[in-house]
């Protein structure tokens, strides 16, 4: 058994692994930009990386779930997330929940993807 591991920016976490011809993949905004468009926008230009970087892309994308801090900015980080995943044959299974996320982060996206 083989499990590829891109190493992440913390102790402990991998921005990304795959195994088996699937990526799993993670993303926040290290910024911690003041808006939850612009925290969108950068958690996931660098998910986009973190899937380059794991041999996969947005049209590999099958599972992503969405964690956000205030269920009243969906609709701003909805508009971002339309955007960037594009055309329908890119659109996985998705899910959007409410919680708390760690220092100003107002957004975390987490994927499943296939290796292109």
């Amino acid at each position: 058994m083989t499990i590829k591991r891109l190493k992440g920016m913390y102790q402990g976490r991998s921005r990304a692994t795959v195994h088996n011809g699937i990526v799993h993949a993670v993303a926040t905004d290290t910024t911690d930009s003041e808006t939850m468009t612009e925290q969108t926008q950068k958690t996931l230009a660098t998910l986009e990386q973190n899937l380059k970087d794991a041999g996969s892309g947005i049209s590999g994308l099958i599972q992503a779930t969405v964690y956000i801090t205030d269920m009243s900015l969906k609709a701003e980080m909805d508009a971002v997330w339309n955007e960037w995943v594009g055309e329908e044959e890119n659109w996985p299974q998705r899910a959007c929940v409410g919680t708390d996320l760690a220092g100003a982060a107002l957004v975390e996206v987490v994927v499943t993807a296939a290796v292109l």
